[in-house]
């Protein structure tokens, strides 16, 4: 019995065998079925992805959220499909089958993506796509593309590419790569709806909160199209609590971004002095980026005259005067852009991304109202904005209430009060010789 045991555990474990060299070669794939190119109009068994060596299982289901896909099923991609799919291990494969069955007369595609790692430790870094049929020939077109946030301005590795044919409701998928580039060969052609998705809960749908974009694309041989993905909200903008910047200007932060296109103007944009609700004419409304360029400016033209207007030295430092103006210069200059990439994103953003993202206006949640008189201490404004427009069209009305702060106190003088100190002091009743 007891040695039974040694051969029961020893069995159990996965381990080398004890002296072999220790591998370090990621596993290889050396069988796929069906391959890639067949056509079986009556395929029913699994779909098999052969290693030559071990793989870590990956315990699927723990820790995620329904509908997450996890574990080792989240290495595989199959579509187009209705419902889940079965992905079993069996120890040096990988089992895979829609949980509706294969159907008759559909091109499918499957994908296994980087990431298997077998008992060493050891990571596949790359994928293999087959593209196989269960009735028609097999296809040519060719969908290709870019995924980019438009909001953050960055590229969006990783990002679900879900392709629908028209009239059906089943999509296509892939993911883009570290270039933020997606491609789907071997579709039928037809009119597709296309989708980039950023798949926060990994479960490879399109839900509420996540930023997406889609577009619709005529698919004959090739096709190529760029997607910018946000946050689409139904509700329209909101304001959040307005905040005082100067005695004339203050900052409006809403809900959400604006459509670059239809941002609020002097038109739009109205200020009420309360409890008498008494109208404030507003001067400009401004992006923030355009504010803090017209404050760099107003600076840079009054240290101007006022070095102008000094004409008490008459020698100059040459030093001093090249140091103030690299700062005039540093001044003029446009706010930094955001990060191009993804945090963590590997790859370098290359020359196309980059000219891409320079071909939209970047959206902005916040505006900075100037007005025409000074905004009064201890006093509340009310706001409105009207036709206030988020990126998606949604039209809402937004108000808000701006509390204008008392001026602070300043301290007194402490010479000042050391001096009156002093003087209420009693003399000295020591008599001097």
């Amino acid at each position: 019995i007891a040695a039974l045991g040694v051969v029961t555990a020893a069995c159990a474990s996965m381990q080398p065998p004890p002296g072999a060299p220790a591998r370090l070669a990621p596993p290889a794939i050396i069988l796929i079925s069906p391959d890639s190119g067949a056509v079986l109009p009556t395929f029913s068994g699994d779909a098999v992805i052969q290693f030559d060596e071990v793989i870590d299982e990956m315990a699927q289901g723990t820790g995620g959220a329904p509908g997450t896909v996890t574990g080792l099923a989240k290495q595989i991609v199959l579509s187009p499909v209705a419902g889940p799919v079965k992905v079993s291990w069996h120890r040096s494969a990988i089992h895979i089958k829609p949980k509706e069955g294969w159907k008759p007369g559909r091109v499918y595609h499957l994908q296994l993506l980087p990431g298997i790692v077998d008992l060493h430790r050891n990571v596949l870094k790359r994928g293999e796509t087959i593209i196989f049929s269960t009735g028609p020939a097999l296809p040519t077109a060719s969908l290709r593309g870019i995924a980019l946030s438009w909001v953050e301005q960055h590229t969006m590795p990783q990002a679900l590419i879900r392709a629908v044919l028209k009239p059906d409701t089943i999509a296509y998928l892939t993911y883009t790569d570290s270039t933020v580039r997606f491609r789907l060969d071997g579709i039928p052609p037809g009119q597709y709806v296309v989708y980039a998705v950023n798949d926060q809960n990994s479960n490879r749908a399109r839900d509420q909160r996540e930023a997406f974009d889609s577009i619709t694309v005529t698919l004959d041989s090739t096709a190529a199209t760029t997607l910018w993905t946000f946050v689409h909200d139904t509700t329209g903008p909101r304001l959040r609590a307005p905040e005082v910047l100067d005695s004339s200007s203050f900052r409006l932060t809403f809900t959400a971004a604006l459509s670059p296109v239809h941002l609020p103007d002097t038109g739009t944009v109205h200020v009420y002095e309360l409890p008498d609700t008494t109208p404030v004419a507003v001067s400009a409304v401004l992006a923030p980026a355009a504010n803090d360029s017209l404050v760099a400016r107003q600076r840079a033209i009054a240290d101007s005259l006022r070095r102008a207007a000094d004409t008490t030295h008459a020698a100059v430092d040459t030093t001093k005067k090249k140091v103030a103006a690299g700062r005039d210069t540093a001044a003029r200059k446009p706010p930094a852009q955001g990060p191009l990439t993804h945090p963590g994103a590997a790859a370098a953003v290359d020359s196309t991304v980059i000219k891409l993202l320079a071909t939209r206006p970047i959206p902005t949640d916040k505006l900075v109202v100037r007005t025409s008189a000074p905004l009064k201490p201890s006093t509340k404004y009310f706001i409105r904005v009207t036709g206030a427009t988020n990126l998606n069209g949604v039209r809402a009305d937004a108000v808000g209430v701006l509390v204008v702060p008392a001026p602070k106190k300043v301290p007194a003088d402490s010479t000042a009060k050391v001096k009156a100190d002093t003087a209420k002091a009693k003399p000295d009743s020591t008599k001097h010789p």
